[in-house]
C-alpha cells in the first residue's frame, strides 16, 4: 500500500506507508515531529492515512491529538493543526532588511505576538527557467511577498526559507533618509523614495543618528498628529560625505562593497601561477587594447595571416583571458564572494569590483611586460570570416603593451607615438587586417546593428557633474568586439561538442505582444514589418529605412525596447540578437561570475589542470544561472540609478531653466523628456498639459488632444522647464512650453478612448448639472 506524501506543496509518492510504533497508538514527538514537518497536510485523516491508522486506533488518535491542543502544543486552524509559531507552507511575508551576507531577511507579515517571536526566513534568489521566460522581479528591503517556505534544519540560521512567488506591494515598512535634527527635539527623516513619506523621530528612536546621516528607517505607526512615526533601525553613512549617491544605490538594492576578512586573506595569500601544465606563450607579441583609465586588463589579443596555403587570405586570431580560475576555486572563500557580487558594478564615482584587488588589478590582470597566467583560444578564419577551426590552451603569457583605445586607433589612423610606433608592422596592421577579414563574416551573418549613444559623465573632484561625454565608437572599440564574440562562441562550441554542461549567454526573439506593438507602431510611419519567422536582419531592415529621417532615433528606440533581455542559462535557446546558435560569455572572468564558470568547464571538460568545475557546481548550474541573472539586473538598475541621482544633483540649482529635450517614453500618466546634453530624463505629468484631455494613443505612441487632435509623440523635440529636482530621489519635474502638433491618421485604439473621453466628459457635465439643480419636495 502506498502513501501520498507532500513536501513543500507538491505530492510525490513513497514506496511503503510510515512505520508507526509499537503498542498502536502514535508516541506524542512523532505526532508532533509530523505536524512540524508537514503544515499542509496535518489533520487527523492525514495522520491516520500516513501513518495506517485504522479501526479502533482512529479513536485512540483523536483523544492524544486533542490532549496536545489542550496543553497547548498543538493548534487548530479550521480542519488543519499546526505547531505553535510554526509558519504555513505558503505565507505573505514583509522583507525586514538584509544579513551580514546581503542575503534578505523576512518575518510573517501577520503574526499574533502571543505566540513570541515571529521566526526569520531567509529569502532564496529568484530563478529563470523555462524557454523565453522572462526573470521574475527581484524582491528587495520594504517589499511585502507571497512566499512558499521551507523548514530548514540549522540551528543558527534563520529556522525558514523562502522562495518569492509573486511581489504583493514595493517598499513597506522600510526605506532609506536622511536623517535632520531639529529646534523641536524631534528629528525628521526625509526619505530617498519620493513615493514615501516624511517621518518624525522621537529622543529614543534616533539609533544614535546625526544630523545629515543616511539611514535606515523603520515606520512604526500614525502620530496622533501630522507626520507619522519611524525609528532608525541602521546608520549607513553620511549624505555629505563622498560617493554618496552610489551610496544610496549600493545600500538600497543590497549591493555587497566590503570584502570579508577571509576573502581578503586568501586573497593575500594567493601566490603567482607557476608553468606547471602551461604552455609557453611568452615569446608571443599579445596587446590588450582598453578605456585609457582601466585599472585591470582581462583580454589581449595577437593576429596574423594563416601561413597555410589552403587557406589563402585566412587569418589566425588568438584571444588570450587572464586565467581567474587558477586563483579562484570552487567552494573558496573568493568564490562565495564572487558569486554573492555576481559581477562587478561601476559607478561614475566607482568601481565595485567582484574580487578584491589583489586579483584582480594585480594577479590576474594582464599588465605589460609583466608574466601572467591566461586561457588562451587561437581561432583559424577562411578569407571570406568563416571560422574553420579553433583550440583551447592554458598558457603562460606577457603583453608587449598596453593601449588605450584611441591611442591604437589613431596609430592606425596615421598619428603613432613612441609606444604604438614599433608595433605597426607586427601588431596593429595585422590586427586590422584580421578584423576586415572578421567583419565579411559579421556581414554575412547580419547581428542585430542597433549602435545606440551612450553617454559618461566625467566627475570633478568634490563628486558633482564635470561634463558629459559620447565617446566616439572606433574601430577600435568593434575590433575588440569582435574577437571577444567569436572567442565566445569558441567556447559554447567546446564545452558543447564535449557534452560539458554549462553556462550559456541567451537572448530570445521578441515576445508576440512586443511585435505586435512595434507592427502597429511603424505602420503610422509606413514601414513594414512582416509576420512568421523572425531574425535580426528584419530589425536592421526597419533600421535602415529610417535611416536620416527625422524619426530615426525614435524608430532605433523602439526596437531596442521590442527586444527581449539576455540572460544566463544552462539551457541554450541560442542568440537571438547576435544571431548566433552557441554563444556563452568567456572574456571577462575578473568582472562577471558567469565567464568564471566557463573558465571552469572548458578546465574539466580539456584536461587542462587544476581549477576544474565540479560535480557540484555543475548540478547547481541552473541555480547559479538565475542567481548571476538577478545580480546583473540588479547591477544595471544601481548605475542608472546612480547617473539619475547625479544629474538631478547638478540641475537642483537650475529651477526654472528652459532646457531643449527629446521625449523618450509615453504613457497614460504623462511623457517621459530626455535631455541629450545630460543623457537623463525627467518627467511631466498629464495633468498638468494644455487644458483638454489628452488620449493615450500607444500604437502612434503619442498622447493626442480629444478634442483639437494635436499632440505630442516619442521622439519629438520639445522645449520644457525645470520645475523640480529631487537629488536624493534622482527624480526631474518639467512642464512643457511647446504647443502640440498635428498627429498622424488615427487608430482604432485612438479612437476607442477618444470615445471614452468623450463620454467622461459627459458624465462630468451632468454631475455638475445635478449639483446645481434646486432640491424637489418628497
Amino acid at each position: 500500500m502506498s502513501v501520498t506524501q507532500r513536501t513543500g506543496g507538491r505530492p510525490r509518492k513513497t514506496s511503503s506507508t510510515r512505520k508507526r510504533p509499537e503498542g498502536g497508538v502514535l508516541d506524542r514527538e512523532t505526532l508532533l515531529r509530523f505536524v512540524s514537518d508537514h503544515p499542509d497536510r496535518a489533520n487527523k485523516r492525514d495522520i491516520a492515512k500516513a501513518f495506517s491508522v485504522k479501526g479502533d486506533d482512529r479513536i485512540a488518535l483523536k483523544h492524544a491529538l486533542r490532549e496536545l491542543e489542550e496543553e497547548g502544543l498543538l493548534q487548530r486552524d479550521r480542519k488543519q493543526l499546526k505547531r505553535p509559531g510554526d509558519l504555513p507552507p505558503v505565507a505573505l511575508l514583509d522583507i525586514t532588511h538584509r544579513d551580514n551576507g546581503g542575503g534578505l531577511l523576512a518575518r510573517p507579515a501577520s503574526w499574533n505576538e502571543d505566540d513570541g517571536t515571529a521566526p526569520a526566513v531567509s529569502i532564496r534568489p529568484p530563478s529563470d527557467k523555462g524557454r523565453g521566460k522572462r526573470p521574475a522581479p527581484a524582491p528587495g528591503v520594504g517589499d511585502r511577498v507571497l512566499a512558499r517556505l521551507t523548514r530548514v534544519d540549522d540551528p543558527i540560521g534563520a529556522p525558514y526559507s523562502a522562495k518569492v512567488m509573486k511581489i504583493i506591494d514595493r517598499n513597506r515598512g522600510t526605506g532609506l533618509g536622511v536623517f535632520r535634527e531639529t529646534t523641536s527635539g524631534e528629528a525628521r527623516i526625509m526619505p530617498i523614495d519620493r513615493r514615501q513619506q516624511e517621518l518624525a523621530v522621537g529622543p529614543d528612536d534616533t539609533g544614535g543618528a546625526k544630523d545629515g546621516d543616511l539611514v535606515e528607517v523603520e515606520a512604526t505607526g500614525a502620530g496622533r498628529y501630522g507626520l507619522k512615526r519611524g525609528k532608525v533601525v541602521k546608520i549607513v553613512g553620511s549624505i555629505g560625505g563622498e560617493k554618496a549617491l552610489s551610496t544610496i544605490a549600493l545600500y538600497a538594492h543590497g549591493i555587497p562593497d566590503r570584502f570579508s576578512e577571509a576573502t581578503i586573506a586568501e586573497a593575500e595569500a594567493a601566490e603567482p601561477a607557476t608553468m606547471k601544465a602551461r604552455e609557453d606563450w611568452r615569446d608571443l607579441p599579445l596587446v590588450t587594447i582598453d578605456p585609457a583609465t582601466a585599472k585591470d586588463h582581462d583580454d589581449a589579443v595577437h593576429a596574423e595571416a594563416d601561413p597555410d596555403p589552403a587557406n589563402e587570405g585566412g587569418v589566425i586570431v588568438t584571444v588570450a583571458i587572464a586565467d581567474v580560475a587558477y586563483y579562484v576555486r570552487t567552494g573558496s572563500a573568493l568564490d562565495r564572494e564572487a558569486l554573492r557580487r555576481g559581477n562587478s558594478v561601476y559607478f561614475p564615482d566607482r568601481v565595485v569590483p567582484m574580487l578584491p584587488e589583489r586579483i584582480s588589478n594585480d594577479l590576474c590582470s594582464l599588465r605589460e611586460g609583466v608574466e601572467r597566467p591566461a586561457l588562451a583560444v587561437r581561432m583559424t578564419f577562411a578569407g571570406d570570416g568563416r571560422k574553420l577551426k579553433h583550440r583551447f590552451h592554458r598558457v603562460m603569457m606577457k603583453s608587449v603593451a598596453g593601449l588605450a583605445y584611441e591611442q591604437a586607433q589613431a596609430a592606425i589612423d596615421g598619428r603613432v607615438d613612441a609606444v604604438t610606433g614599433h608595433l605597426m608592422d607586427t601588431v596593429l596592421t595585422p590586427l586590422w587586417h584580421a578584423y576586415e577579414v572578421l567583419g565579411r563574416g559579421r556581414s554575412k551573418r547580419q547581428p542585430l546593428e542597433l549602435d545606440l549613444p551612450e553617454r559618461r559623465l566625467e566627475l570633478a573632484e568634490d563628486g558633482t557633474i564635470a561634463r558629459v561625454v559620447v565617446p566616439e565608437r572606433l574601430d577600435a572599440h568593434r575590433l575588440i568586439e569582435e574577437f571577444m564574440i567569436q572567442a565566445n562562441v569558441s567556447a559554447a562550441e567546446t564545452l558543447e561538442n564535449r557534452r560539458q554542461p554549462l553556462v550559456y549567454r541567451v537572448h530570445d526573439e521578441p515576445s508576440l505582444a512586443k511585435q505586435e506593438s512595434l507592427r502597429d507602431f511603424l505602420s503610422t510611419l509606413d514601414i513594414p514589418f512582416a509576420r512568421g519567422n523572425l531574425r535580426a536582419n528584419h530589425f536592421n531592415g526597419i533600421l535602415e529605412r529610417a535611416e536620416d529621417e527625422p524619426y530615426e532615433q525614435m524608430v532605433s528606440e523602439m526596437v531596442l525596447r521590442s527586444q527581449s533581455q539576455a540572460v544566463y542559462a544552462p539551457e541554450n535557446i541560442g542568440h537571438f540578437g547576435l544571431n548566433l546558435m552557441r554563444y556563452a560569455h568567456f572574456t571577462s572572468p575578473i568582472r562577471r561570475y558567469a565567464d568564471l564558470i566557463v573558465h571552469r568547464a572548458l578546465i574539466g571538460a580539456l584536461g587542462l589542470g587544476e581549477g576544474a568545475i565540479t560535480p557540484e557546481e555543475e548540478s547547481n548550474l541552473t541555480d547559479i544561472a538565475a542567481d548571476i541573472s538577478t545580480f546583473e539586473r540588479r547591477a544595471m538598475a544601481a548605475e542608472r540609478e546612480t547617473v539619475d541621482r547625479l544629474v538631478a544633483h547638478h540641475l537642483a540649482g537650475r529651477i526654472g531653466t528652459t532646457f531643449e529635450g527629446r521625449i523618450a517614453g509615453v504613457t497614460k500618466s504623462g511623457l517621459f523628456v530626455a535631455l541629450p546634453q545630460y543623457g537623463a530624463d525627467g518627467f511631466i505629468p498629464v495633468s498638468t498639459i494644455g487644458e483638454e484631455y489628452y488620449v493615450y494613443d500607444e500604437a502612434h505612441q503619442a498622447l493626442t488632444g480629444d478634442r483639437s487632435g494635436l499632440g505630442y509623440r516619442l521622439g519629438d523635440t520639445v522645449e520644457v522647464r525645470l520645475k523640480e529636482a529631487i537629488p536624493l530621489a534622482g527624480s526631474l519635474l518639467f512642464e512643457m512650453l511647446s504647443e502640440p502638433t498635428k498627429m498622424p491618421a488615427t487608430t482604432r485604439s485612438y479612437h476607442k478612448a477618444s470615445r471614452q473621453a468623450d463620454r467622461q466628459r459627459v458624465s462630468r457635465e451632468r454631475r455638475k448639472g445635478q449639483k446645481r439643480a434646486p432640491r424637489g419636495r418628497h
